[in-house]
């Protein structure tokens, strides 16, 4: 997808890692509608990393995809010298706390050991820049809020100044890459930026998580499973809001500093399903009842976290960004996108991902 030799590739070019995962995949669909700057896109291609989210940039100069891995400094650097970007985006992770509680190996590898090895080979590509080049260079690296730990039910949302608390090793190897990216930034000088978003949602999640797994379950007539009482509390950030925040902290942000991006949409978990089921009900309305007669509650998972929220005032402050969408808006926009897109839910659902959903949430 893309060359080299193309005149796109004469000019200003972002690397993005993990772009062809939820989230990175819509953060390139998004940065080339509104930008056009040419992407260089880093993926491993894990269970979560699908080429098929990217589809409508087949042919597309603009977008070049190199399947790799963060933790191959032989590749990184080749690809540094090679296309000289001028900035980094990094999505590369393992990202599903479920599956760091069953195998937490894969998690320190990628987000600990693969993070620091991409950082060293960004901080010797830095340090080979000219002084303007320099000045420019950013590196933007994407978290979690799960860094934060647990809230209670009346406690005050996390802020960029709340101390890290994490409670699953996801969110303990998530903490442990934003520690080396401040490093890098205290000791190295690297520019770089971090960003702590809430849970994301929206077109081309893979459907192990929350929202998509309640579409696809109810559309096939399966349990919809519910963790314990179903009451545990999140943020919810619909995925191009988070995009267009990303934008704005690369274009913007204050070099060494840390932009918590939240929905402002705590809600609990049994509401988001409700909501889901009613949205069903209305689309694609089922001749054996409404989609809440799947509602089925399993064995809390070790650890859940009771709640997290977003205090979002410094991005907004700052830099101007608020979400566009409501969770009115973007649940909609969600439910009839999986409802349009059946296809690809087909093609990502595997029997190795059957095999997970039945072990994961046996009651």
């Amino acid at each position: 997808m893309g060359s080299k030799s193309s005149n796109y590739w004469e000019s200003d070019v972002i690397l993005v890692t993990g772009g062809a995962g939820f989230i990175g995949a819509n953060f390139i669909l998004d940065w080339l509608a509104e930008h056009g700057e040419p992407v260089l896109n880093l993926d491993k291609l894990t269970y979560a990393g699908n080429l098929e989210n990217l589809a409508s940039l087949h042919g597309d100069e603009r977008h070049l995809f190199v399947q790799g891995d963060i933790g191959d400094r032989a590749l990184i650097g080749k690809l540094l010298a090679e296309h000289q970007p001028r900035a980094i985006i990094n999505f590369a992770a393992e990202s599903h706390v479920d599956r760091s509680i069953h195998g937490p190996e894969d998690f320190i590898q990628t987000n600990i050991v693969g993070t620091f090895h991409l950082l060293e080979e960004v901080r010797g590509y830095w340090n080979g820049l000219g002084d303007t080049e320099k000045a420019a260079f950013r590196f933007l690296h994407v978290s979690t809020d799960e860094v934060y730990g647990s809230l209670g039910k009346d406690d005050p949302a996390f802020t960029e100044e709340t101390p890290f608390a994490p409670n699953s090793p996801y969110s303990a190897s998530k903490a442990s890459s934003d520690h080396l990216v401040r490093a890098y930034h205290h000791t190295y000088g690297l520019p770089v930026l971090t960003t702590n978003c809430s849970n994301n949602y929206g077109p081309y999640q893979f459907p192990e998580k929350l929202i998509p797994l309640m579409i696809l379950n109810a559309t096939n007539a399966k349990p919809l499973p519910i963790y314990g009482d179903g009451m545990n509390v999140r943020d919810w950030l619909y995925v191009s809001d988070h995009c267009a925040a990303i934008r704005a902290v690369l274009a913007k942000g204050r070099v060494g500093e840390t932009y918590n991006i939240g929905g402002w949409n705590e809600m609990p978990n049994l509401d988001i399903v409700h909501t889901v089921c009613s949205l069903l009900d209305e689309m694609q309305p089922s001749a054996d009842g409404p989609a809440t007669r799947l509602i089925t509650y399993v064995k809390d998972r070790p650890g859940h976290d009771r709640r997290y929220a977003i205090d979002a005032n410094k991005i907004h402050r700052e830099l101007g960004w608020k979400p566009a969408e409501t969770f009115e808006t973007g649940i909609r926009k969600t439910v009839k996108w999986y409802l349009d897109n059946m296809g690809w839910v087909d093609n990502v659902t595997s029997g190795a991902y059957r095999e997970w959903i039945g072990k994961q949430y046996a009651t």
